[in-house]
C-alpha cells in the first residue's frame, strides 16, 4: 500500500479556534478524520504529522524520502513565506510535494503572496478551505 504524509507546520494544531473566518471551523483533527477515510477508499496509508518546530518538518521530509514514501501533502503555514531551509529540504528529495493551504495566500496580506516553497514543490492547491487537503490527497494519489 502507498503511504502518504500530511505534514502541517506552525499553528495549524490551532485550527477551529484560529481565526475560523479565515481558516474555518474544522480542527486538524476533523481534516485528518476526513483524509483518513478518503485515504481508505484511494487504498493509501495516511501518516498525519503537525509540529510547530521547522525542523521537524525538515526532518520528517527526510524521513519520507528515506522510507519510500509516495507522496508529501505539505501545509506549512507561516514557513512557507520565510524558510529557506525548509524549500532546500522539498528540494533535496525526489518524493513529490504538494503545497496546500486553507486559505488563498494571493488574497491575503502582501507578505503571503511569496512561497519559497512554490517553485520546488509538485503542485499547490490554496484557497478551499479543509478541501484543499481532500483535493491534494486526490491529486497525491494520481501521482
Amino acid at each position: 500500500m502507498r503511504k502518504v504524509f500530511v505534514l502541517n507546520g506552525p499553528n495549524l494544531n490551532l485550527l477551529g479556534s484560529r481565526e475560523p473566518d479565515i481558516y474555518g471551523r474544522d480542527t486538524l483533527d476533523d481534516i485528518a478524520a476526513a483524509l483518513t477515510e478518503q485515504a481508505r477508499e484511494l487504498d493509501l496509508e495516511l501518516d498525519v504529522r503537525q509540529s510547530n518546530h521547522e525542523g521537524h518538518l525538515i526532518d520528517w521530509l527526510h524521513e519520507a524520502a528515506a522510507t519510500g514514501v509516495h507522496a508529501v501533502v505539505l501545509n506549512a503555514g507561516g514557513f512557507t513565506h520565510t524558510s529557506v531551509a525548509l524549500r532546500d529540504a522539498v528540494a533535496a528529495i525526489a518524493t513529490p510535494v504538494i503545497e496546500v493551504h486553507l486559505s488563498n495566500p494571493h488574497a491575503r496580506e502582501s507578505f503571503r503572496r511569496r512561497s519559497l516553497i512554490a517553485g520546488v514543490v509538485k503542485g499547490t492547491i490554496s484557497g478551499f478551505g479543509a478541501l484543499s487537503y481532500r483535493l491534494a490527497l486526490d491529486a497525491a494519489a494520481r501521482l
